[in-house]
């Protein structure tokens, strides 16, 4: 793991072991009971039956390399955008310390909008995933290179219990190896250096013949032009996680629309 990972990780334990003090995991599986949900594979396939490249749009301030990615951020407005834009799901980022993240955000977002919802964040525990479905989730992130794989299994039973679906992230071949012992069909293939934090669409591309076609390969960083997107869909990767280049636009939903469609 990178430092940065390391560090946010070590966070990670502090802030559930806090949430844990204030809020029960009885009383959010109370919570969680009350949630409608949406179908968040069967909106990307929906996508792709139709010819069209399913795009999850990511609601996200900042991040760690780049500081605040958006001054004027209203999550409503922006789940919005998306949705009028082509987008086929949301991602919303949680985390607060690293990321400038609120659940309240997920929570705004979703209701603004039909979409089906991804927690962005880094699930280390069964108790963040109940949070996950208490606070209107219908996905959750599970990242290879901050767990076991013995673990990463326990997390996915777990959500999938609570009918939750799961995004796996990889950065590298052994950890796509250990992804497709899950049952979740959607690998994301993060191409972001963890150590160095650059961007290269190669690391998809790269991968691509190892990821069975069963499975729905989600390309995730560094897709910033309609050449980058040209060049994974040409080579058959119709799924697709931004954030970053829809956050720097006046309005995410049309820079959506246009890199796109």
């Amino acid at each position: 793991m990178s430092d940065i990972l390391d560090s946010i990780i070590a966070v990670k334990h502090q802030e559930i072991r806090a949430a844990r003090e204030s809020v029960s995991a009885e009383a959010l599986r109370e919570q969680a009971s009350t949630r409608d949900s949406r179908d968040f594979v069967g909106a990307l396939r929906a996508k792709h039956a139709e010819g069209k490249p399913a795009i999850i749009a990511e609601v996200k301030k900042a991040s760690p390399s780049k500081g605040v990615l958006r001054e004027h951020f209203v999550p409503a407005e922006i789940a919005k955008s998306y949705e009028k834009g082509g987008a086929a799901c949301l991602s919303v980022l949680t985390d607060a310390q690293f990321f400038k993240g609120s659940t309240a955000y997920l929570e705004e977002a979703r209701a603004a909008c039909s979409l089906p919802v991804l927690r962005k964040d880094f699930i280390v525990d069964t108790y963040q995933i109940l949070e996950a479905r208490a606070m209107g989730a219908d996905c959750i992130l599970l990242i290879a290179a901050a767990l076991e794989l013995q673990h990463m299994r326990d997390l996915e039973a777990f959500a999938d219990s609570l009918g939750l679906a799961v995004l796996v992230e990889v950065h590298d071949a052994d950890e796509l190896m250990d992804s497709l012992s899950l049952k979740t069909p959607l690998i994301g293939i993060n191409n972001r250096n963890l150590r160095t934090f650059e961007t290269s669409i190669e690391t998809t591309l790269g991968m691509l013949e190892m990821v069975p076609e069963d499975r729905i390969v989600v390309t995730e960083s560094g897709i910033v032009c309609r050449a980058d997107v040209g060049r994974l869909r040409a080579m058959n990767v119709q799924t697709f996680l931004v954030g970053e280049a829809f956050m720097r636009a006046d309005d995410p939903g049309t820079e959506l629309a246009r890199m796109f469609f």
